[in-house]
């Protein structure tokens, strides 16, 4: 096959992707669907989920000054057959807020700055659609709300349907409440901050409006007292327009194959099985449970088909390395070292548990951010937690996969970091001798020790939950196994599970862990009593079937760990 399309990893540009050859994951279907609905539309997803990509198809699809470009970017897809009365009918202008933050100047400077080269560029391309020196005139105007006024004035004037596409629209505000303290941050969103007069001008000027961002943290305080737009975040009807379908994946892989650049003998079933566990698994409304396949994180599938061309096999790290930026940002807003009581219990539930009940929240003010009530809503907006089910009223939300599930294990172990330090280097070449001569007792003692040492830990957490979070934070650290608590294993829920990662490591033990706890005034015969207890229930968790297909031929290991407060009391092999 000549002429093999590009993997369009990193590309946000869809005039790019088609002209340049790349490989696109069609989404102009919607484009109907969404001129059906109100005017003014804000859409929130996750980090890396195609957000400013669909933008620039937005763009390039409606935009009046490249009409003619219409079958060669659109003609192979859907809408190619299918176009829209509004195709090609606006002037659009486009905000990208995450280019409006950094510069030397004040906020507001910066802002400004960003936003009035924008105008200015808007004036040059337009011009033929105005009057000669329109442009120039763009550019006499001294500040970005001045140049919004002189296009509003013409625009009416020359009859101009105008359409603003906003990208990462919680950017310019999330930085703000990060960096700069929440003061200011109101001071932006409120009174006369110069965020919310911007967001004044554009209601009633512009004909439509998309908006796209991470969380709905600001939707509250922008537009309250004018309603700006409308949210279509949940709405089950756009819950697959971004990120890929199993049917998208799929195809993609058997486009790579079919071209030659998968290896001859690639399993695309086995590919898939090997990425839903890291990858899939997304669920962005509560009526989409029954009806719609769960979704791919788009850039975490391209980074795999790329590693997998480039070397014939899956990639070792099944984590995107440049997904560290995100895991910081985000970290930085949630802010772990101050939250303190519930905050930090809806965090330590996830984590035990890997879900938990809550009431989905549309929109928060930024001063909601530290309301436990709404923290869970925060975390699913950002792509931590997604919809796997109905309990009544409420939704419950789950760890989507291991790609999130690893980044909360960061979280605690970050936290138990800072509180007392242990050697993560020691630790892992103990797991060398776990994963590949059996030699387990070393490193679980390690970590057991760790716990003891670690006081302040053990004041803000006692019991049983508590030692299998530290556990799991630890354990989290070694890479030959996916570490999952809580597995349903033949009838019960064993508290640790080391299932080999056989793909990537030549993984020769795995292994059970069952964590008793016991208190100070616990009695010897309760403690016999609870030791044979779990004796019983690590055995009946080894004789199931699933657990003889997980650990794939290796010798699995059943271990029990008893700890009396914070002592390590008994730890044997059964």
């Amino acid at each position: 096959m000549e002429n093999v399309k590009e993997i369009p990893y990193g590309v946000a540009n869809f005039v790019e992707v088609t002209e340049q050859n790349m490989y696109y994951v069609d989404k102009t279907m919607y484009l109907p669907l969404l001129e059906k609905q109100p005017r003014s539309l804000f859409f929130i997803r996750p980090r890396r989920f195609g957000k400013s990509i669909f933008l620039s198809m937005l763009r390039a699809y409606y935009d009046i000054a490249q009409k003619e470009k219409f079958e060669t970017r659109f003609g192979n897809l859907w809408v190619g057959s299918h176009p829209t009365p509004l195709q090609g009918k606006f002037q659009i202008l486009y905000l990208d807020f995450s280019r409006a933050s950094g510069g030397s100047g004040s906020l507001s400077e910066n802002f400004d700055r960003y936003c009035s080269m924008v105008m200015d560029v808007f004036g040059r391309v337009y011009e033929p659609y105005y009057f000669p020196g329109f442009g120039e005139k763009m550019e006499e105007q001294p500040d970005f709300v001045s140049k919004l006024n002189y296009l509003n004035l013409h625009a009416a004037d020359y009859g101009a349907q105008l359409y603003l596409i906003v990208d990462e629209y919680d950017n310019f505000t999330n930085v703000v409440l990060n960096e700069q303290g929440e003061e200011i941050y109101h001071a932006l969103t409120h009174a006369s901050g110069f965020y919310r007069e911007v967001f004044k001008k554009f209601k009633g000027m512009f004909e439509r409006i998309f908006m796209t961002g991470v969380s709905p943290v600001t939707l509250d305080d922008l537009t309250s007292g004018f309603n700006i737009g409308w949210n279509i975040s949940t709405k089950h009807q756009f819950n697959m327009m971004l990120g890929f379908s199993e049917v998208d994946v799929r195809m993609m892989l058997q486009y790579y194959k079919d071209a030659g650049q998968l290896p001859a003998d690639a399993d695309i079933e086995a590919m898939i099985e090997e990425m839903k566990p890291w990858y899939d698994n997304y669920c962005f409304a509560e009526e989409s449970l029954d009806r719609d396949p769960k979704m791919f994180n788009c850039d975490m599938v391209l980074y795999y088909l790329r590693n997998y061309i480039d070397l014939g096999r899956s990639p070792k790290q099944m984590i995107d390395p440049n997904t560290r930026t995100d895991y910081n940002k985000m970290k930085k807003l949630i802010r772990l070292d101050k939250l303190d009581g519930d905050r930090k219990g809806v965090l330590r539930k996830i984590t035990d548990e890997g879900q938990i009940v809550a009431s989905l929240a549309e929109t928060f003010p930024a001063t909601e951010i530290t309301n436990p009530e709404i923290f869970s809503s925060l975390l699913f907006y950002y792509g931590m937690l997604t919809i796997t089910a109905t309990r009544g009223e409420r939704v419950v939300l789950s760890i989507p996969n291991n790609n999130v599930r690893k980044q909360y294990y960061e979280f605690l172990l970050e936290e138990y970091q800072d509180k007392r330090y242990i050697s993560l280097n020691d630790l892992r070449d103990l797991f060398d001798d776990m994963a590949f001569d059996g030699h387990w007792r070393e490193s679980l003692e390690f970590i057991a020790r760790a716990y003891k040492e670690n006081s302040s830990v053990r004041s803000a957490i006692e019991g049983e939950r508590n030692i299998q979070g530290f556990f799991t934070a630890y354990l989290s650290v070694n890479a030959y196994y996916l570490i999952a608590p809580e597995v349903e294993l033949n009838h019960g829920y064993c508290d640790l599970f080391l299932m080999p990662d056989l793909l990537r490591y030549e993984v020769k033990h795995s292994y059970i862990l069952e964590l008793k706890y016991l208190t100070a005034k616990d009695s010897a015969e309760k403690a016999e009593a609870q030791w044979q207890e779990a004796v019983e229930q690590i055995k009946r968790y080894a004789a199931g079937p699933r657990v003889r297909q997980m650990v794939q031929g290796t010798k699995l290991h059943c271990i029990v760990m008893q700890l009396r407060g914070c002592e390590l009391e008994r730890l044997e092999e059964v």
